[in-house]
């Protein structure tokens, strides 16, 4: 396993922000690539893979960064996440972001919603991921998401399998989580509008 360390200075070089990466041509060119797993316009039509539209920059710009570092496990991003530049990664953070993010699809089950969103409310999953849930900065976006993929998100959390930022914080709140309510919050989670 390789061990990646930034300092604070190439940090802040990573995550400087990308001057007009969302017009930058060849931006748009590699970002095609991702299309073929996260969909065209950054909206996933594949299950368990997320949709990366509306997505924070710098939440992105992580994910990239835990792939290549091999800290985030994936065995179709691991390979790609390498071969990324940190201006790419920059670039990629930029254009995602600011692409419409998906709409959830209407909603058959409101009890499980309803339920779901008394357990989003109880584990304050807002004070991290705000109150429309629509992620700030290094935190994710969750409303509209692919319900299946936030199911393995918070399982993956729950097991240890999956690391973020924040101090551990998601694999706290998920470890504690029963399968029950990982299912409902992420049906409440999945159908925002």
């Amino acid at each position: 396993m390789r061990v990646v360390r930034f300092g604070i200075l190439s940090a802040a070089l990573l995550f400087a922000p990308a001057a007009q990466a969302a017009d930058n041509a060849p931006t748009q060119e590699k970002a095609a690539t991702c299309s073929g797993c996260h969909g065209e316009n950054g909206i996933s039509q594949m299950e368990n893979v997320p949709s990366l539209a509306g997505q924070p920059d710098q939440f992105i710009q992580w994910q990239l960064v835990f792939f290549r570092a091999g800290s985030r496990k994936n065995e179709q991003m691991q390979p790609i996440a390498e071969e990324i530049a940190n201006e790419d990664i920059r670039n990629f953070g930029a254009w995602f972001s600011k692409m419409t993010p998906p709409k959830g699809p209407e909603d058959k089950d409101p009890d499980l919603s309803a339920k779901g969103s008394q357990v989003a409310a109880g584990r304050r999953c807002a004070s991290c991921h705000t109150d429309s849930y629509a992620g700030t900065k290094a935190v994710a976006r969750l409303a509209g998401q692919r319900e299946e993929y936030l199911v393995k998100a918070l399982r993956d959390y729950k097991a240890g399998q999956r690391v973020g930022g924040g101090v551990a914080a998601m694999a706290d709140v998920a470890y504690h989580m029963s399968d029950e309510e990982i299912t409902a919050v992420a049906h409440y989670l999945a159908h925002l509008k």
